[in-house]
């Protein structure tokens, strides 16, 4: 069991390395929460107090402020406590207070829970992150902690815990510059999730090192030689990474363990930016460097702070060996990441010139997804922003872009500006012509070609990558689809009108959409021409008298002969057969009748099951234009065109109800046109009228791919 940690023994951590520090205010806390905790215990059987003592020890151990500290000891009281916000802020202060409640809120969001809207509680992560960064910071040290102890809970609560800590606060340590914390929780989860797995990666660990005995201890005494011969003064730590580390190497590039190379990682700590660079180089006079595999993070930092040369080897026996070199400060910001802002020593804030500013690094982080008001749209930028490397490139002038890997040209323009993203028509990758769907890497120069006439493309939004790219091209195609469906939906309500020889006129445009409830004319033009509104509906809202007269035709719901009293019955989407045409039934179970045309591919399937089939056929008289077909229509692509064929299947007393653009060529395109007609004759009336246009240069009857039959039960 763990034991509790004594105030004098807190405290005398927290001294260690600020002598400054509040002891009274600490000491306060350390009772304030230890008497709140009173009666409470862990799922291991110990005091619970001891898990927040724990996790200011964890925090004490970065060297963190007073307020970070204090906040730890609290951070579970106003949630499993009598505490209030109030008392908490009269006796520690409004700092510390709403430090506790950020806190307090995060671990109320149910991240990964299905019962919640995720993406919307992302964002409220991403908003108490803004406010102060602290608040993730306990957190974070929290979850390690509870990480640490997780044996004492249910497997199925341990399997959700360590899920959550994998997806979302694994990354999150690593973004923040804590790659250690990121190692150790992701190999806790894993220890959960897949112990097995975890367990083989140990066990070939251990043949391993009975088969070739100490390799780090070996590499580590041959990188020491070589730097010592150029006069180089350095601490060389080695380690074997970690079983998750390993685990997702071998899932990643599909290899055993005995084909995996790199498995070692090494750090190199100097004196001096100077001597990074020497012993960079005396590690590659003396072992040979893998191509690509070189990163130069001390003149180009990532976002959180994080400087360090990265290389990788081939060492003894031909193995590769990653290499990082870097100096004493860098290493402390490589340890703390952002956390290294508040970092203290000897009583004063600590001086070091590779600390970011955590209101600069939040502020840079959320800058190309704010903007989304869209929750779903938020959660993915985030996710790609956050969980990904980063690829360095160059404009023309020499100006740096940082990018996620994977990233694009595409995500380059947008990057540089919205603006020159909308307007991009090509690119040039270290002076050649490349597609847009290019993947960047480090050290390339990128130029974009723009296009004034040029907008995004509905294919743009597979090719980007970056959460600021994509939410910018959804922006202008809503923009541009609007204004698109809006002048269609103008076209198919003068259409409609015209069908009952009325005229669709302003004042009637303005009144109907009044009466559907639409803010105005524009907002009910484009659900009409988006398919989402149906132009009868407008004209029946003002008309209502043509409605009515509709009623003499037969009831669509018994359009159907053979059908049993009290039985449902659907039209086959992959053959929509309407009335006139030879048609069976076949029975669903639990979902009623399908209705096939006789010819339908589809029945091939149920020549085994003949108790399935029923004959059917239509019922004589007129039938309501309310059977959709599809037709398949490829257009050439002029002004237009695209109106006028919906005039004509206007003027065969036939209504759209949607258009889709299958494939858009700058000659020609093709859209899926689905109709709603009356029977068979009515069908033929408007594919022969189509046919004849000369702007059609094929149409056929839209059937879909056949699925998978349903079996019987």
């Amino acid at each position: 069991m763990e034991h509790l940690i004594a105030s004098d023994d807190l405290i005398g951590r927290v001294r260690s390395y600020n002598p400054r520090s509040d002891i009274a205010l600490i000491r306060a806390a350390y009772d304030y929460a230890l008497a709140a905790h009173e009666g409470q215990f862990r799922r291991s059987g110990e005091p619970y107090i001891t898990h927040p003592v724990a996790v200011a020890a964890l925090l004490a151990e970065q060297r963190l402020d007073d307020a970070t500290i204090i906040t730890a000891l609290l951070h579970d009281t106003l949630e499993d406590t009598s505490a209030t916000y109030r008392e908490i802020a009269e006796t520690f202060g409004a700092e510390i207070a709403e430090l506790v409640e950020g806190v307090t809120k995060l671990t109320n969001l149910q991240l990964t829970s299905t019962e919640t809207k995720q993406a919307e509680n992302f964002r409220k992560l991403f908003m108490a992150m803004s406010r102060d960064l602290r608040v993730i910071l306990v957190k974070l040290f929290d979850r390690l902690h509870n990480m640490r102890t997780i044996r004492s809970l249910p497997a199925e609560k341990q399997a959700q815990k360590a899920r959550e800590t994998m997806d979302i606060y694994a990354p999150l340590a690593g973004r923040m510059g804590m790659q250690w914390m990121r190692d150790e929780i992701e190999d806790l989860s894993f220890q959960v999730l897949n112990p097995k797995g975890r367990e083989s990666i140990l066990r070939r660990f251990v043949k391993l090192q009975g088969d070739a005995g100490d390799v780090v201890g070996r590499i580590k005494d041959d990188i020491e030689r070589e730097l010592t011969a150029e006069a180089i003064a350095a601490e060389v730590v080695g380690r074997a990474k970690r079983p998750y580390s390993i685990w997702r190497k071998m899932e990643q590039k599909d290899q055993s363990f005995s084909r995996l190379s790199d498995i070692y990682g090494f750090r190199v700590i100097t004196d001096s930016q100077m001597d990074c660079y020497r012993a960079l180089g005396a590690i590659h006079r003396r072992w040979r460097a893998v191509p690509t595999r070189f990163k130069d993070y001390i003149s180009q930092p990532k976002q959180n702070g994080y400087r360090s040369l990265h290389t990788t080897v081939l060492g003894r026996d031909g193995k590769r060996v990653e290499v990082q070199i870097r100096t004493q400060e860098m290493h402390e910001v490589a340890e703390a990441g952002v956390a290294a802002h508040w970092a203290y020593r000897d009583g004063e804030r600590t001086e070091n010139p590779f600390a970011v500013d955590p209101a600069s690094w939040i502020a840079g982080l959320t800058e190309h997804f704010e903007a989304s008001a869209d929750d779903d749209e938020f959660f993915e930028a985030v996710k790609l922003e956050m969980y990904t490397d980063k690829v360095f490139c160059f404009t023309p002038k020499g100006d740096v872009v940082k990018l996620p890997k994977g990233a694009t040209p595409l995500d380059f323009a947008f990057a540089i500006h919205t603006r020159i993203g909308q307007a991009c028509a090509g690119a040039k990758v270290d002076g050649r012509r490349v597609p847009l769907w290019t993947q960047l890497k480090n050290g390339q120069s990128v130029e974009i070609m723009t296009a004034e006439a040029q907008t995004p493309q509905a294919t743009w939004i597979d090719i980007a990558v970056t959460g600021k790219a994509k939410s910018a091209i959804r922006r202008a195609m809503r923009a541009d689809n609007r204004s698109r469906f809006v002048k269609l939906g103008r076209e198919l309500a003068r259409v409609a009108f015209e069908h009952v020889d009325k005229k669709a006129s302003d004042k009637a445009l303005i009144t109907a959409s009044r009466h559907l409830g639409f803010d105005d004319v524009e907002e009910m033009l484009s659900r009409l021409g988006s398919g989402e509104l149906a132009a009868r509906k407008v004209v029946d809202t003002l008309y209502p008298e043509l409605a009515s007269k509709r009623g003499e035709e037969i009831d669509a719901r018994r359009a159907v002969l053979g059908i049993e009293p009290g039985q449902s019955w659907v039209r086959g989407t992959c053959c929509r057969p309407v009335p006139g045409e030879r048609i069976v039934g076949i029975t669903m179970p639990g979902k009623g009748v399908e209705v096939h045309a006789i010819d339908c591919p589809r029945l091939a399937q149920f020549d085994d099951q003949l108790d399935r089939w029923i004959d059917l056929h239509w019922h004589s008289g007129p039938h309501a234009a309310v059977n959709t077909v599809g037709f398949d229509v490829t257009l050439s692509n002029d002004a237009g065109v695209l109106g006028r064929i919906c005039t004509l299947i206007g003027e065969q007393q036939a209504n759209i109800s949607d258009l889709v653009f299958a494939d858009r060529k700058p000659d020609f395109y093709r859209l899926l046109v689905y109709v709603d007609l009356r029977d068979a004759e009515h069908l033929h009336r408007v594919m022969t009228a189509l046919e004849a246009d000369s702007d059609v240069a094929a149409i056929t009857r839209y059937r879909e791919v056949v699925r998978t039959p349903v079996p019987a039960q």
